[in-house]
């Protein structure tokens, strides 16, 4: 843990190179946002219960700046995370979208899954069982409506700053309603939505 810890630091550190926000390009903004997220996502993987200063916080116009046509590849903890939200969640209301987010934010926390946001979404791709659907689904993984991308996006933004409400009480695992897989009777149920039905281990 202290090794983790010293490294968020060092990456903290890091960040005041990087250029102010309000007056840096686009790729300059994307930049800091994604880094930013890289100390994020190891403060949220580890076990400190210490604070991120609010200058690590992704703010709104880095986190648009980061795949604004939702083409980029797959390799950064904002487009992970807001690729999922898109795919899982699109067209749903935002508590829908914030509870899926919630979901990766648990596992990212949780020993037994990957220490990343990115290997949390794609794991267990490698052997064909998916975590989450839409990764290895056979279909394109672009988003296709740029609205819907962009609050994406800010709901990736939100979870990564730990600025989400607790939606799903711990959920580590969830299924849309109109499906019966038949994991969910190895698991505690949690919270049933109008669009998702969340569980966590205990059934």
């Amino acid at each position: 843990m202290r090794q983790r810890l010293i490294t968020v630091l060092l990456a903290c550190l890091s960040l005041l190179s990087l250029p102010l926000q309000a007056d840096a390009e686009p790729s300059s903004r994307a930049q800091v946002a994604e880094q930013k997220a890289r100390v994020l996502e190891r403060t949220a993987s580890s076990e400190s219960t210490g604070s991120v200063p609010a200058s690590v916080t992704i703010t709104r116009q880095g986190v648009q700046a980061v795949d604004p046509d939702g083409t980029a590849p797959l390799d950064d903890a904002i487009t992970c995370m807001a690729r999922t939200v898109y795919w899982e969640a699109r067209g749903t209301d935002t508590r829908e979208m914030e509870a899926v987010a919630e979901v990766v934010m648990n596992r990212l926390g949780s020993p037994e899954f990957p220490d990343t946001v990115c290997g949390v979404v794609r794991q267990g791709s490698e052997q064909g069982s998916c975590q989450f659907s839409w990764w290895c689904d056979g279909r394109p993984d672009q988003a296709t409506s740029e609205q819907a991308y962009a609050y994406s996006r800010e709901i990736a933004r939100r979870a990564l700053n730990g600025d989400l409400p607790q939606r799903t009480r711990g959920a580590l695992f969830f299924h849309h309603r109109g499906v019966s897989p038949a994991w969910a009777d190895h698991f505690k149920l949690t919270v049933s939505t109008e669009e998702f039905i969340f569980y966590k281990p205990g059934g």
